[in-house]
């Protein structure tokens, strides 16, 4: 974790594993590096299979990551996920391998208060559902697709 990154971007890096568990899924250096994503998923020859993005992107970065990986995922959640998708939308529609989620504003911020240094989550995924709970806690997260991959 960089020591700039907040509970709540943090969290949000976390839920992005849980929605794309794999055994090659790894955490990047996000914040702390422009040239690698917050997670991503290689194959064994070193191939960029999926790049994960959480936050606000911008477009230079986004169609870098299109060219880069085989699909980009991206996810948003704060309150300004909605003005940067209404100014970015049209401009990357061209990027046929993205798909853009948006978590709403206060599942994420109710997500970053189950935060602790040793916390330990429960995570339950069932028919593209997920609740994540810590010390009794629970928060049912919904997705919603701003931009999905466009069929080849």
């Amino acid at each position: 974790r960089h020591p700039s990154e907040t509970d709540e971007r943090m969290m949000m890096r976390v839920l992005a594993f849980i929605r794309h568990a794999s055994d090659s899924l790894t955490f990047g250096k996000g914040i702390a590096a422009d040239d690698e994503p917050d997670l991503w998923q290689k194959d064994l020859t070193g191939a960029i299979m999926l790049w994960i993005e959480v936050g606000l992107p911008d477009e230079k970065r986004i169609l870098k990551a299109c060219g880069r990986a085989e699909q980009v995922v991206i996810y948003t959640y704060n309150s300004n996920s909605a003005i940067w998708w209404n100014q970015i939308g049209s401009r990357i529609d061209r990027a046929k391998n993205l798909t853009v989620i948006n978590i709403a504003s206060a599942t994420s911020i109710a997500l970053s208060k189950l935060s602790q240094r040793n916390m330990q989550l429960q995570c339950t995924v069932q028919d593209g559902q997920i609740w994540v709970t810590a010390n009794d806690e629970t928060v049912e997260i919904d997705f919603v697709t701003l931009k999905a991959v466009q069929a080849r």
